[in-house]
C-alpha cells in the first residue's frame, strides 16, 4: 500500500485545504491521477495519486485543512486492506490529529453561519459520486444555502460554476436570466445589515503573508511617470499587423523589468541570513485576481525570452490560474512581481513585497493627459499617454538611490521600446 499524504505545492506551502475528492473510496486509479483538488496558500490546484491501486482509508473530507506531511488516504494493492487503527484510531472520513489548534475549516464555517443542514444537501447531491465543475467559494455559498450544485448552470470558463450562479440559484433566479430588474424608489433607503463573512483559505493566508511582509520587511516606495505615447503606438501597429496574438501594455512592462533586472541584479534579489541573495535567473510573478482572492503564477526565465513569448505565457498562465489549473512548478520560484491595476482606473498604488522577493512594482493606469513641452524657448501642451509605476523595496538589501535607478531603467526601456524587440 501507498500512503497519501498532503503534498508541498508551494515553497511556503505549510498546510493544505481539501476542496474536493475526484474520485471516491473504493475507486480503481493509476499513478499520477488526479484524485483530489486541494487549495494551497496561492491557488487551487490537483493532487496526483502516488501509486497505482484502489484509493479508501479517507481521513479528511472537503473543507479540512491539515499540514504538509500529515496522511489523508491510503492507494491499497490487490488484496489489501485498510490497517486497524489507520489514522492513529481516529474515525475514517473526520480530520486527523495534527494541528489540534485549528479545527478544520468546514467546521469553523458550520459553526460561524449555522450552515449543518445547507452542508448535509450539497454531500448528498455529491455522493453519487458526479463531479461538479465548481469553485471552492461556490460550494461555500452552496453549503451555506442549501443549493444543489446538480441543479446550477454554470457561467465561469468551461461552465464551471462560480459565485453569482450560486447566489441565482438562492433566490431562485437563473444565472443568466436577461430580464433588467426594476430599479427601486429613489426615495428608499438601502437596508443594510452587520454580518460575518468567512474568508476563503486564498484570501485568509493572502492576509497573513500580507502581514508578516509589511511587519518584517522595512518597506519603502519609489513612483516614477512614464511617457508611454511610443509604446502605444508600437503596441498599436504590433497587433495590427498580429491581430490573433495580441499584445497588452502589461506585456510591455514585464519584458521592461526583466531587462531591467538583468541589468541590476541586485534588485533581482533577497534577504537572506545577514547577506543579499541574488538569483541565477529572472522569474517574475504576475500578480492576478481570481475569484476566491489573488494568486501570483511565475514566467520562469524571462531574461532569456522574447516579448511575444513572454505575452503568450503570462496569457495562458493567468487563464490557467483563473480556471483553477496551476500546476505547483508554475506557483513558485518568483524573484520578482509586477502587480497591474491598470485595468480599474487607478493613478498608482503601492504594493505589499512578495516574501522573499526583495521588490515589486506596481503599475497605475496608462492615460492620455496634457503635457507641457518646451521648444525654442517657447512652451505648448499637448496630449500624450503618461503611465505611474510605484516600486516597493526590501530597505535591508535595496538602497533608496539603487531602487530610483531601478525603475529608472524600466522607464527607459518603456520609453523607447524598440529596444524591447532587441
Amino acid at each position: 500500500m501507498v500512503e497519501v499524504t498532503m503534498p508541498k505545492m508551494g515553497d511556503a506551502m505549510e498546510e493544505g485545504t481539501l476542496v474536493e475528492w475526484l474520485k471516491k473510496e473504493g475507486d480503481k486509479v493509476v499513478e499520477g491521477e488526479p484524485i483530489a483538488s486541494i487549495q494551497t496558500d496561492k491557488a487551487t490546484v490537483e493532487m496526483e495519486s502516488p501509486g497505482a491501486g484502489t484509493l479508501g482509508g479517507f481521513l479528511i473530507q472537503e473543507g479540512d485543512t491539515v499540514p504538509v506531511g500529515e496522511p489523508i488516504a491510503l492507494v491499497l494493492g490487490e488484496g489489501e486492506s485498510v490497517p486497524d487503527g489507520w489514522g492513529s484510531g481516529k474515525a475514517r472520513g473526520s480530520a486527523p490529529s495534527a494541528a489540534p489548534a485549528r479545527e478544520p475549516a468546514r467546521k469553523r464555517e458550520e459553526q460561524a453561519d449555522g450552515a449543518q443542514t445547507a452542508t448535509a444537501v450539497v454531500e448528498a447531491a455529491d455522493s453519487d459520486g458526479d463531479r461538479v465543475l465548481a469553485s471552492p467559494l461556490a460550494r461555500k455559498l452552496a453549503r451555506q444555502k442549501g443549493v444543489d450544485l446538480h441543479a446550477v448552470q454554470g457561467s465561469g470558463p468551461g461552465g464551471r460554476i462560480i459565485e453569482k450562479d450560486v447566489l441565482a440559484a438562492g433566490e431562485g433566479v437563473p444565472a443568466r436570466a436577461t430580464a433588467k430588474p426594476a430599479p427601486a424608489p429613489a426615495a428608499r433607503p438601502v437596508a443594510l445589515e452587520a454580518r460575518e463573512v468567512p474568508l476563503t483559505t486564498l484570501q485568509r493566508i493572502t492576509a497573513e503573508r500580507t502581514a508578516e511582509s509589511k511587519q518584517t520587511i522595512p518597506h519603502y516606495y519609489v513612483t516614477v511617470d512614464c511617457d508611454v505615447e511610443e509604446l502605444q503606438r508600437l503596441r498599436a501597429w504590433m497587433n495590427e499587423e498580429n491581430p490573433d496574438d495580441k499584445l497588452s501594455l502589461n506585456d510591455f512592462i514585464v519584458k521592461a523589468c526583466a531587462m531591467a533586472l538583468v541589468e541590476q541584479p541586485h534588485i533581482n534579489a533577497s534577504y537572506q541570513n545577514g547577506k543579499r541573495h541574488e538569483y541565477g535567473e529572472v522569474n517574475i510573478g504576475v500578480l492576478t485576481a481570481v475569484e476566491d482572492g489573488l494568486t501570483l503564477p511565475v514566467v520562469k526565465n524571462c531574461e532569456s525570452k522574447p516579448l511575444r513569448a513572454l505575452a503568450i505565457e503570462v496569457k495562458e498562465l493567468v487563464q490557467k490560474a483563473r480556471d483553477n489549473r496551476l500546476t505547483p512548478n508554475e506557483l513558485t520560484g518568483a524573484t520578482f512581481v509586477v502587480s497591474n491595476m491598470g485595468m480599474y482606473d487607478v493613478d498608482s498604488f503601492s504594493a505589499v513585497i512578495n516574501q522573499p522577493n526583495g521588490a515589486v512594482v506596481a503599475v497605475g493606469t496608462a492615460k492620455r493627459v496634457p503635457v507641457v513641452f518646451e521648444e525654442d524657448g517657447e512652451e505648448f501642451i499637448a496630449p500624450r499617454w503618461r503611465m505611474k509605476m510605484t516600486g516597493s523595496f526590501d530597505h535591508r538589501v535595496i538602497d533608496g538611490a539603487v531602487g530610483a535607478e531601478f525603475l529608472r531603467a524600466v522607464r527607459k526601456y518603456l520609453e523607447s521600446p524598440t529596444l524591447l524587440l532587441a
